[in-house]
C-alpha cells in the first residue's frame, strides 16, 4: 500500500489540515493517511505549544468525526525521548514491527497490512525552500517520498524548488493540486477564532477551556512548566484519555488559583498535574503504594489513589517537597488543618472545566476571590453525595468539616 504520513503540531487542527488529507487521498497518490501529532517538536519548544495530550486527543476527535476509513491517528511520538525530529518518526513508523500491527489494529485487512508499503511524507509546498535545512534530510528521503500539495495562489515556486532539491538529493517529489483553505493555527490561537475550525475541535477546546487554561503557564517558572510538559507525556501510557486530560486541567487551574490566593504557582501546578497519577494503576498496587505513605489511613478503594499518587510523585517523578506531596495525598478527603495549597488542589479537582457532574457555577465564580467559601460549598456537596449513596464519610473529611462549622 501507499501510505502518507502527516506530522504536525495541530495546535489546533483546522480545515487546512483536513483539506490537505482529502487532497492527498483524492489525488490517487496514496491509499491511507496516518496523522502523527508531534510531542516535542524541534521547531516549537516549550510553551509555544499546548501540551501534547491535548493536541493528540483533539486531533483524534476531529479525524474520527471527519473520516470513516483510510485515515488514522498515531501516538507513536509519545514513546520517544527528547526532541522529536521527522527522521526519528519515519525511522520508527516505517518498520514492519510498527506499521503492520498498527494497520491491523486500525481495521486494515491482513493481506493489505502485510504487503510491502511505500511511504510518503505529506506536506504543503511551503516546506520546500527550507527542507534541506531539516535534521538529516537525506535520511528522511531514504524512508519516504515528499508528497507536496500545490495550492492556488501559493508563493512558492514549486517547480524550481523541486528541481533544486533533486539536484541536492537526487530525489523526485510527488505533487498534487488542491484548493487550499487559508488557515493557520497561529492565527486561530491569536484571534481565538475557534468557530472556524472543525466542530469536534471547537467542542474539545470548549470542554477543556484549554487555550485560556494554558495562560497559567505565564504565572509559573520555566522549570515548573517543563515539569508539567514532561509529566503529561510520562503519564500518557498509564492514564486513559479522559483521566489524563482531567489531571492536566487540574494542574492548570491549580496554578491559576494559587496566583489568586498568594501561594506558589509552581507547587500548585505540579501538585495538580500529579494528583491523579496513580488513579488507574491496579488496585493491589495502589494499596501497596498507599500503605507506604499513610499506613492504613486510606482503605476505601476509591480513595487509595491519593496517597498512592503521593508515592508515585516522589518515586517516579522525583518530588521531595512535602507540601506538594500532602496536597496530592489529601485531595480526595481533605484533612484537619488544610493548607491553602491543599484547598486549591482539592477544589480544582472538583471544578476544573471538563467537570459536569453537578452545577458548579457558583463554586467556579467565587473560587478566585473566596477560596474558603468555595471549598466549603464543595465539601458540602461531596458530603451530601456520600450521605445519599450511604457511603461512609472518611474521618479526615469529618475532621475538616468540624473545623469549618
Amino acid at each position: 500500500m501507499r501510505i502518507a504520513l502527516f506530522g504536525g503540531s495541530f495546535d489546533p487542527i483546522h480545515y487546512g489540515h483536513i483539506e490537505l488529507i482529502k487532497g492527498a487521498l483524492s489525488s490517487g497518490r496514496v491509499d491511507k493517511v496516518i496523522v502523527i501529532p508531534t510531542v516535542a517538536n524541534s521547531f516549537k519548544r516549550g510553551r509555544a505549544l499546548i501540551p501534547a495530550p491535548y493536541r493528540y486527543y483533539m486531533t483524534k476527535a476531529v479525524i474520527d468525526s471527519v473520516f470513516d476509513r483510510d485515515v488514522f491517528v498515531s501516538d507513536v511520538e509519545f514513546s520517544f525521548e527528547g526532541i522529536t525530529y521527522t527522521v526519528n518518526t519515519l525511522r520508527e513508523v516505517t518498520k514492519d514491527s510498527f506499521i503492520i500491527p498498527f494497520l491491523l489494529s486500525n481495521g486494515v485487512k491482513g493481506e493489505d497490512a502485510l504487503t510491502r508499503h511505500q511511504f510518503f511524507w505529506l506536506c504543503g509546498s511551503d516546506i520546500l525552500p527550507a527542507f534541506d535545512t531539516w535534521y538529516k534530510p537525506a535520511e528522511i528521503l531514504s524512508y519516504a517520498v515528499l508528497l507536496c500539495a500545490k495550492r492556488k495562489g501559493d508563493d512558492v515556486d514549486v517547480i524550481s524548488e523541486c528541481a533544486r532539491l533533486k539536484g541536492l538529493f537526487g530525489c523526485d517529489i510527488a505533487l498534487f493540486e488542491m484548493n487550499g483553505v487559508d488557515q493557520a493555527s497561529s492565527d486561530i490561537r491569536e484571534n481565538r477564532s475557534f468557530d472556524s475550525i472543525p466542530e469536534a475541535a471547537a467542542d474539545f477546546i470548549a470542554v477543556h477551556d484549554v487555550y485560556n487554561a494554558v495562560k497559567a503557564f505565564d504565572l509559573c517558572s520555566d522549570s515548573a512548566c517543563e515539569f508539567f510538559y514532561d509529566a503529561a507525556v510520562k503519564m500518557y501510557p498509564t492514564l486513559s484519555g479522559k483521566r489524563l486530560l482531567h489531571t492536566l486541567n487540574v494542574g492548570l487551574l491549580s496554578a491559576k488559583l494559587a496566583n489568586d490566593h498568594g501561594v506558589s504557582c509552581d507547587k500548585a501546578l505540579i501538585a495538580g498535574v500529579l494528583h491523579d497519577c496513580a488513579k488507574e494503576y491496579p488496585i493491589e498496587e495502589q494499596f501497596e503504594m498507599a500503605r507506604k505513605v499513610s499506613g492504613d489511613t486510606f482503605t476505601d478503594e476509591k480513595l487509595l489513589h491519593s496517597p498512592a499518587g503521593a508515592y508515585l510523585a516522589a518515586e517516579k517523578f522525583g518530588i521531595t517537597d512535602q507540601e506538594i506531596l500532602d496536597a496530592i495525598t489529601y485531595h480526595t478527603t481533605g484533612r484537619g488543618g488544610m493548607t491553602v495549597l491543599d484547598k486549591i488542589v482539592y477544589l480544582a479537582d472538583k471544578i476544573e472545566p471538563s467537570r459536569t457532574y453537578t452545577d458548579l457555577s457558583e463554586m467556579r465564580r467565587i473560587a478566585p476571590v473566596d477560596l474558603d467559601r468555595a471549598a466549603r460549598l464543595c465539601l458540602d456537596s461531596v458530603m451530601d453525595k456520600f450521605r445519599r449513596k450511604n457511603r461512609p464519610i472518611h474521618p479526615l473529611t469529618e475532621a475538616w468539616n468540624k473545623e469549618l462549622l
